[in-house]
């Protein structure tokens, strides 16, 4: 399942990458990939917050994903 999963992602990475090829910015890479990842039929969200623990504390909107 895993392997289908990563053939799925790294085949639609490589369909963008030959559509646009070199030299955009992240944000276009990254909106086409969703697209394509989304025709496949996954679900896909962009830029997910993650919290970091610093100093003991929790800082909420720190790292995007």
């Amino acid at each position: 399942m895993y392997n289908k999963i990563t053939e799925n992602i790294i085949g639609a990475a490589i369909e963008v990458h030959k559509a646009l090829g070199p030299g955009l910015l992240e944000s276009a890479y990254q909106e086409c990939l969703l697209y394509e990842l989304k025709a496949l039929g996954y679900s896909v969200r962009k830029e997910v917050v993650q919290p970091v623990i610093y100093k003991h504390k929790k800082l909420d909107h720190a790292y995007k994903n």
